[in-house]
């Protein structure tokens, strides 16, 4: 399996993919940290779905990870994109093929490529933690929001909390990506069908049933990266409940897609 892992590492560090990915991780944890502060007297909000983070929230111990938490939902997409690709492109160049003949065991390989997929994951998370943590560092005495309480016990109790909670959001997305990746074996449908859902399905189904989003796989990731911070239309959603449903879904996807790549022939 740790051959497996370490071959499919050397594949997620080629420049296009890496440099690409990173690029994308520090523009968007920029972006989400920063509008928090310079918008921060706007008020049409300065966060998302046009919330207003005012300076009382910032000044808490838990005002340097607000931008971070924010992203969460961004990186996980990032992170559904990667696993998408890298997992059905085996298939698109028929290289599973030569894979299995090296090693004949499907799981070790399946286990494998997750195992690597997870480590590149957790790299975009700490860039993403350090960008967005620096940008709020910066932007905070311009916005006069006091930074007394980020770094003490409190503060780097919350730094670790939301990591934690973004490290759980994006593995789930990361996971739905490569279960994705799987069961149609074209990162163009895999990528497609993804997005499709997370960023317009949902939030359909959502306007026009706003109960919906108490069950659906996308919100429930938003809400863990959060840490059960109200961030849609439905306020009684709790990190608990957003653990249990989000995790049914990823284990069940898993599960199938998993049994379908142990039976399955591996031509597309």
């Amino acid at each position: 399996m740790w051959r497996v892992a370490f071959a499919e590492l050397r594949k997620l560090r080629r420049p296009t993919l890496l440099i690409g990915t990173m690029g994308a991780v520090i523009f968007f944890s920029s972006l989400f940290s920063s509008l928090l502060f310079i918008l921060i007297d706007s008020p049409q909000g300065n966060s998302e779905r046009g919330r207003m983070v005012g300076r009382q929230v910032l000044s808490m111990s838990s005002g340097a990870v607000q931008g971070f938490s924010s992203v969460g939902g961004f990186l996980g997409i990032i992170a559904l994109c990667v696993f998408a690709a890298q997992t059905a492109q085996e298939y698109t160049y028929g290289t599973l093929r030569n894979l299995l003949v090296r090693q004949p065991g499907r799981l070790r390989i399946l286990l494998g490529k997750f195992v690597a997929m997870k480590l590149f994951a957790l790299a975009m998370i700490v860039v993403s933690a350090i960008v967005s943590i620096s940008a709020s560092v910066i932007l905070a005495p311009g916005a006069k929001v006091p930074t007394n309480l980020w770094f003490g016990a409190d503060g780097r109790h919350a730094i670790f909390t939301t990591f934690i909670n973004v490290v759980i959001s994006v593995i789930g997305y990361g996971t739905i990506g490569m279960v994705l990746g799987l069961l149609l074996r074209s990162p163009i449908s895999a990528i497609s069908l993804g997005l499709l859902w997370l960023l317009i399905v949902e939030n359909l189904l959502v306007a026009v049933k706003s109960s919906l989003e108490s069950w659906l796989p996308g919100a429930q990731l938003r809400i863990i990266a959060s840490g059960g911070a109200r961030t849609g239309l439905v306020p009684g959603i709790t990190y608990s409940h957003a653990l249990v449903v989000g995790g049914i879904y990823v284990s069940v996807g898993a599960a199938i897609a998993s049994f379908l790549f142990l039976r399955r022939d591996v031509a597309n």
